[in-house]
């Protein structure tokens, strides 16, 4: 006798499961994922990038979130943990936990070869729907490349990518510099 399928969950009966769990998961449609652990680079050009826009963004009314804030997007259901999130201006929360933003400037996450397409693809389409967003980057674990996509005044996601270490892409919804070099200082693309 089989117990049949499990009844989706609700966004209420996510938050009081994640906010006890020991992991992350994200949500979406009724079902929770578990998501996985991080390699040694993935964290490296974590630090990198969080290092690097927490000095450019001193003294601005921007500030940068890592991986353990999650993020909410109304629009679809979806409950998320990017890799890095900057907010401009007054942060926005699903609630009074502050653990759940719903506002990002900026999304910037670190791909992995089990995320990749996932964060190219739907992520990104899921992402788009976000009233505040204005610039989403994904940087390479496994080759140096940073492609930044900007929304234009038109409405449009404008590409611009680099893979050159003496390249840089500018950020520019907060002014910001990211040159390869120092995203990619310390982290190993030989093995």
């Amino acid at each position: 006798m089989s117990a049949g399928p499990k009844p989706p969950l609700t966004e209420a009966e996510y938050l009081a499961v994640e906010r006890k769990a020991s992991y992350k998961s994200e949500f979406y449609r009724g079902e929770m994922f578990a998501m996985a652990g991080a390699t040694r680079n993935h964290n490296a050009l974590v630090s990198n990038l969080m290092g690097i826009l927490n000095t450019r963004l001193r003294g601005k009314p921007c500030s940068i979130f890592p991986s353990d804030l999650r993020l909410h997007i109304p629009l679809t259901g979806l409950y998320t943990y990017p890799d890095a999130q900057v907010v401009c201006g007054k942060e926005a929360f699903v609630d009074n936990q502050f653990d759940t933003l719903t506002n990002p400037v900026i999304i910037l996450e670190v791909l992995s070869e089990s995320t990749e397409k996932y964060d190219r693809g739907e992520k990104f389409r899921l992402y788009r729907s976000i009233p505040s967003l204005r610039e989403y980057v994904m940087v390479g674990s496994e080759r140096v490349s940073i492609q930044r996509f900007a929304l234009n005044e038109w409405g449009h996601w404008e590409l611009t990518d680099a893979s050159k270490p003496d390249e840089t892409i500018r950020l520019k919804s907060v002014d910001c510099p990211l040159s390869l070099a120092d995203v990619y200082d310390k982290v190993s693309m030989d093995h």
